[in-house]
């Protein structure tokens, strides 16, 4: 009995809580941040990498990842990474949260991507399109 007085509420409390609630909002990757890096470093003015999603493509959403130096709009979120910066407006972080952001060098491209999004249930084999969970 003293110990709990002590120890503060039950652990039933902690059953009430979502998973979503201990994710990071987003992961950014050693790849990701080296790569925006060097981009900047030959870019006549300081780059951001812009996540968003969009409706569309095969599985119902679409990632959008694109390169800008635009200024950057008030409730946007941005993350850094060693000096690279990763920017999400809010209703695409809704989406996105617990995912990372990464830079992948394969065979025929290279590309940045999003991975392990924890709130889609599937995706398209081209990765760029996920169907999100109930």
């Amino acid at each position: 009995m003293l110990l709990r007085r002590v120890m503060g509420p039950a652990a039933t409390a902690w059953s009430r809580r979502h998973f979503s609630d201990f994710l990071p909002d987003l992961i950014i990757t050693k790849a990701t941040s080296n790569q925006l890096n060097a981009l900047n470093r030959t870019a006549a003015t300081k780059q951001h990498l812009r996540v968003a999603v969009e409706g569309g493509g095969c599985s119902g959403f679409q990632y959008v990842i694109t390169l800008e130096d635009t200024p950057l709009e008030e409730d946007d979120r941005v993350f850094e990474k060693d000096g690279a910066a990763v920017v999400v407006d809010p209703t695409s972080m809704d989406l996105l949260k617990g995912s990372t952001v990464d830079f992948a060098q394969e065979l025929i491209r290279s590309s940045f991507t999003v991975i392990n999004n924890p709130n889609a249930v599937s995706g398209c084999g081209c990765g760029s399109s996920f169907e999100m969970k109930e």
